[in-house]
């Protein structure tokens, strides 16, 4: 079963679509051009089977409740300083995933996952 891959507002939505913009411009460069390239890899594993055991999705109890809602850490890379981790949920409806974060990789702030501020669905 393919998942639907939504984008969380406002932020990652706004991440999203500034990144497609500056893509079709022509503008894409540096670290936004390997954000997206790695985001699309990665977006691409979780649509089709979330548990893909290189994205090493596990639940995050902490967040989940704070947010009420289960929530999700897959790898956006991994062995680089300050690795970023993908956040996300089930839902809004059935077949859909809405990618809610990314951020470094939490244990690396001295707060661990305290400070992770998440879009909504």
């Amino acid at each position: 079963m393919n998942f639907i891959i939504r984008m969380g507002i406002p932020e990652m939505e706004d991440l999203w679509n500034s990144l497609c913009n500056k893509l079709e411009k022509g503008t894409l460069k540096g670290n936004d051009k390997t954000l997206l390239k790695k985001l699309t890899k990665v977006l691409n594993f979780l649509q089709k089977n979330p548990q893909y055991p290189r994205l090493r999705t596990h639940e995050i109890k902490k967040l989940s409740k704070r947010y009420g809602i289960r929530v999700w850490q897959s790898y956006l890379e991994n062995n680089t300083p300050a690795a970023g981790r993908l956040f996300w949920v089930y839902g809004p409806d059935r077949k859909d995933i809405t990618i809610i974060g990314i951020e470094p990789h939490p244990e690396d702030k001295k707060d661990g996952y305290e400070k992770i501020r998440l879009s909504s669905l």
